[in-house]
This record gives structure tokens, C-alpha cells and sequence, in this order.
């Protein structure tokens, strides 16, 4: 079965796309590409980490809607945060956003490549 390649590159603020698919399907899985807190016109939002992580899933959401997925369908998740110390804070708004269906999860602490505090990939199980 071919990969699929979903959604078009995203545009940041300096209006250029960015060299990687917002998704790729490979048969029952949905790869997303690593999402920062942008917000549709491509700029970092502020407001700590909160407020990012709220933006991150609201861009995960949207991505995973364009191959026909929840965030119920994703498995696993992996988060990179800019400050360790901020995980307390993190983990209080992602965990409103899985419900009961909890997926396995990574986190490590990392300098990221924009200015942003956090930045997540999900991988999600949806038969085709």
C-alpha cells in the first residue's frame, strides 16, 4: 500500500513552506508532523505554556482531521518541552484532552527549533 501524503506544507510567518507533510497515512496509521503552538497565520502564541499546549492540540485536531481521525484515535504522542519545569502545567491541559482513551506517551525536555514551549506528534490507529 502507498504512503498517502496529507495536507499541505504549513506557512510561518516568513511565508515560506515548510519542507515536511502535515500528515502521512502507511496503511492503518496516521503519522502527524510535530506541531508548535502557530496559529493560522503562522506566529508563536503567547501566554505560557498553557496557552500553547491549548494551541498545539487545536493543530494536532485539525491535522487529524484531515485523514479522517480523532484525537480518540491516536496511540501514541510524543512531547518535547522547552522547560522541564513546566510539565506540572503541560500535563494539566493535555490530560483534558484524552478523556479515558490515555495514549502511551514520551516527554523530554528540549531546546525546540522555533520559540515555542512545547511541540507534540502524534501517531493515530484508524483502519482505512
Amino acid at each position: 500500500m502507498p504512503l498517502i501524503h496529507i495536507g499541505n506544507p504549513p506557512v510561518t510567518s516568513d511565508q515560506l513552506p515548510r519542507p515536511f507533510s502535515p500528515a502521512v497515512r502507511a496503511g492503518d496509521f496516521v503519522y502527524v508532523s510535530g506541531q508548535v503552538p502557530a496559529d493560522d497565520k503562522g506566529e508563536i502564541v503567547q501566554g505560557g505554556i498553557e496557552a500553547q499546549t491549548r494551541q498545539v492540540m487545536h493543530n494536532l485536531t485539525q491535522v487529524l482531521a484531515l485523514a479522517g481521525c480523532t484525537l480518540d484515535d491516536v496511540c501514541k504522542t510524543s512531547v518535547w518541552l522547552d522547560d522541564a519545569r513546566d510539565f506540572a502545567s503541560f500535563n494539566r491541559v493535555y490530560m483534558g484532552y484524552f478523556g479515558d482513551k490515555k495514549p502511551a506517551r514520551s516527554t523530554t525536555e528540549a531546546r525546540l527549533m522555533v520559540d515555542a514551549k512545547v511541540e507534540i506528534d502524534v501517531i493515530a490507529y484508524k483502519p482505512v
